[in-house]
This record gives structure tokens, sequence and C-alpha cells, in this order.
């Protein structure tokens, strides 16, 4: 096999591979023997099939195998022999090839950069730490209280207020187009029996729920909406439409005072058990966010120590990823608030930044776990199963289930274990300062610090 480097720029290689005739028939002589020693075929005794034959009928499918075959045994090679280290799959085009003749071929390919390790005790990070307030769990205890609260009926007349739940029938109809006869079209989901509303309360279409105000059991009002512009249905979104709405009973909701009485009626022992799990509840969620903040700062310092050129293929497939869900958010006008207002050409050179810096990162981490032995063990990584099963009460067998059929999901859940233990590794070496914060301060995000 003779090897010629044609291109060695940066990140990027190419070579032409040239795969001697007489090896490459060699190979399929060899194939077809091995193929003839079992071929049965009408006429012949197993085993006994002339070559001449076995040529005719399987010789281009062979060879077909052959070159495929020795295509790829030859990248391999020029790979292995010159250390290289591939960033992606490596391109392969066939230059030439006939009958007789020798086989050659252009590889081209991007390889690894050389990572150097930063110097971990050069970054300086700090780390908020928060605890929930007596007044944070009331306010939680509240909430649950309210999740928990009963409704009983208003048995005395009176027109509906704010709060009040009004026990409905209704039917909704898309107004007709301008000029068009008619009460309009009803709709897929736009009809309920004993429904109970909130009187000006969420959960809606915009506008709905506070043209009930004054309603009395018994009465029938028309209430016009428009459903907003990013609806979640394309067919009614920003459309107007009319519901004629029934009501036909009113109940009032009751919130139960916070007490031993509501803690057991949720599986508590007690109040203080209660109000211990909250606590618990909320000081995980301060600990998260403040892992988070400081995770995020460690990568900032080590974005800016990292200086080594990225393989643009890399860059290339990350950056389509991104910009296929930009597209999305774009037709459905669901834009970021960032992103609003700013031509594509902006935000495609945005976005390639973007994809730039979490490859450089990635393959920073990357390179920081395996020169330092940190991987993921199979426990961790059954843990991890579990836990995701875990998030679906009652099917958590059929999970696993998957898992185990499909090991390429479970592999999924390696990588950000594994950057996690990675974090941790650099926190370990990193000058880290504690700092105590209201969790007001905490939950502020960065830029408004």
């Amino acid at each position: 096999m003779q090897v010629t480097e044609v291109a060695n720029d940066g990140l990027k290689r190419a070579y032409t591979v040239v795969v001697p005739a007489g090896d490459i028939a060699a190979e399929r002589e060899k194939r077809l023997a091995e193929l003839g020693r079992d071929l049965r075929l009408p006429g012949f005794r197993p085993g006994k099939v002339p070559a001449k034959v076995i040529a005719q009928r399987y010789g281009q499918a062979v060879m077909s195998e052959v070159l495929e075959q020795s295509v790829n045994k030859a990248t391999d090679q020029v790979v292995t022999d010159r250390g290289l280290r591939p960033a992606l799959q490596p391109k392969i085009e066939l230059v030439n090839f006939a009958p007789e003749a020798d086989l050659e071929f252009k590889v081209e390919l991007e390889i690894m950069p050389d990572i150097a390790m930063p110097d971990f005790g050069g970054i300086a990070v700090e780390r908020l730490k928060a605890e929930p307030s007596d007044e944070q769990v009331d306010k939680a205890l509240e909430t649950i209280a309210s999740r928990n609260r009963k409704l009983e009926d208003v048995a005395e007349p009176k027109a509906a207020e704010k709060g009040d739940i009004l026990v409905c029938d209704f039917i909704g109809r898309i107004d007709p187009a301008e000029g068009e006869a008619g009460e309009g079209e009803a709709f897929p989901g736009g009809a309920a029996t004993d429904m109970p509303i909130e009187v000006d309360g969420p959960g809606f279409i915009p506008g709905f729920t506070e043209q009930l105000v004054g309603m009395l059991p018994g009465d029938e009002r028309l209430v016009k909406v428009t459903f907003p512009e990013n609806y979640g249905s394309a067919e009614l979104a920003g459309k107007a439409a009319t519901f004629t709405v029934t009501a036909k009973g009113m109940k009032r909701s009751i919130l139960p005072p916070v007490d031993e009485e509501m803690a057991k009626s949720i599986g508590f022992d007690t109040l203080d058990a209660l109000k211990d799990a909250v606590r618990g509840s909320l000081q995980q969620e301060y600990d998260n966010l403040a892992r988070l903040k400081v995770k995020r700062s460690l990568l900032d310092a080590l974005a800016a120590k990292a200086e080594f050129p990225v393989p643009e293929g890399m860059i290339e497939a990350e950056f389509a990823q991104i910009w296929q869900r930009v597209e999305q958010d774009l037709k459905a006008g669901n834009l970021d608030a960032d992103d609003k207002g700013k031509d594509e050409d902006t935000l495609k050179t945005e976005y390639r930044g973007i994809s730039e810096r979490r490859i450089r990162l990635g393959l920073l981490l990357s390179e920081i776990g395996r020169t330092n032995n940190i991987s993921v063990t199979s426990d961790e990584l059954a843990r991890a199963m579990r836990q995701e099963a875990g998030r679906y009460p009652g099917q958590e067998q059929q999970v696993m289930e998957f898992f185990r059929k499909n090991p390429q999901a479970a592999e999924n859940l390696r990588s950000p274990i594994f950057e996690e233990k990675v974090v941790d590794f650099m926190l370990e070496l990193a000058q880290v300062t504690d700092r105590q914060v209201s969790p007001e301060e905490l939950t502020t995000p960065a830029e408004a610090a």
C-alpha cells in the first residue's frame, strides 16, 4: 500500500492511498473460494461448484465487498500508523478503480487538537451558599395548603366574584370571517360540561375568566376572546372566538389551615415532619442552583484559558443542531427576547460562536477526564438509569427494560455524569471561596446582580 500526504493544514489532513491490484485480486479470489466451500446450486454437489460459475454469479457482489473492506482497512492503517486521533469519521473519495487496476482513493479528516492542561490552582471562583428562611418555609406550606383546598357549594344566590368557582357548560366557535354569515365553526376541544372555572383566575385563554365576573347560576353569557399568537394549536393561534357559557352552579374554595391535620392528610406524621421536608426540599433547590452558578463560573474561566483550535467539522455539526431549533422558534414566533430584532446573519454568527465554545469546552473537559483517569463506573450508570426510571411512576420496569434493549440510550446518561465528575475534580484544585448569601441573592440572575 502506498500512502502520500497531500494536505497538512492546521487540524486538517489529506492522503492519497493506492492499494495494488494484486492485493485486491488476491482478496477477491480468497473470498470467492470461501463462498464456494458451502455453496449449493442446482446441478452441483455441495462445495463442488466450479470457480468460473461462482465468479459469474457472485463476482461483482464479492468485488464490491472487497473494495469496501479494503478501503476501510487501508484507512484504519493510515490513521494508526501516523498516530492520528480523528475528530470525526474520515471522508473517503474513490479516485480510481478498474478491473486489473490499482485501487486509488483519497482520505480527508480533521484530527483532535493538542490540548494543554490548564493551571487549575490559578482558577478562582465563588461558591454561594443559602439557607431557606422560616418565612419561605411558611410560604411553601401555604402553597401546599392551596393545592389541597376543598370546594364547597355556595347555597345563597350571589354574583360571581374573583376567586369564586363557577361550574359551567360551554361551547366555543371560531368567529366567522368578515362578511360571512353564521355563528362560527365549533372546534375540537372547545366544549366542556360541568367544568369548574375560577372566576378571574388563571388557566384559560387570556381574557376568558375575567368575563365571568357577575354571573349567577343559571345565567348564559357570550365570552369573546382571541387566542394568543403562540397558542399550542396552529389552527387556533391568533384567531378570535366566541364561547357560549352557561353557569350551572357556584362553589367557593376552602383553604385548609396549616396544622397537624393537613400534614397527616398528605402523608406526614406531624406538622414538624412536613416542615422539615419542605425545608429540605428548599435547601436542595438552593444547593442545586449554587452548584449551577459555580459550575458556570468555572467553565467561563476555563473557556478564557482554552486557546486551542477546534475541528471545523465538529463546530458545523453542533451549529446545525442549534440552528435547526432556532429556525423552529423563528417560524413559531418563539425567539428568545435577546434574539428578537436580529437579522438572520447576526443570529448565525452568534450561534456559531456558541457552537465553537461548546465544542471547545467539551473537548477540554474530555481531555481533563482522560488525562486524570476520570471515568463513569457501571454502578454510577446503573444509578442514573434507576433515577431516570423514577421519573415515570408506575412505569419503572418498562423504562429499565428500554435501557436494556437500547444500550445507546443508557450511554446517553454517561456524558452528564462524566462532566459532573470532571467539574468536581477541578473544584477540588481550584481556589473556591464560599460566601453565605440570602436566597434572594442566590436566585437573582447574574445579569441583574
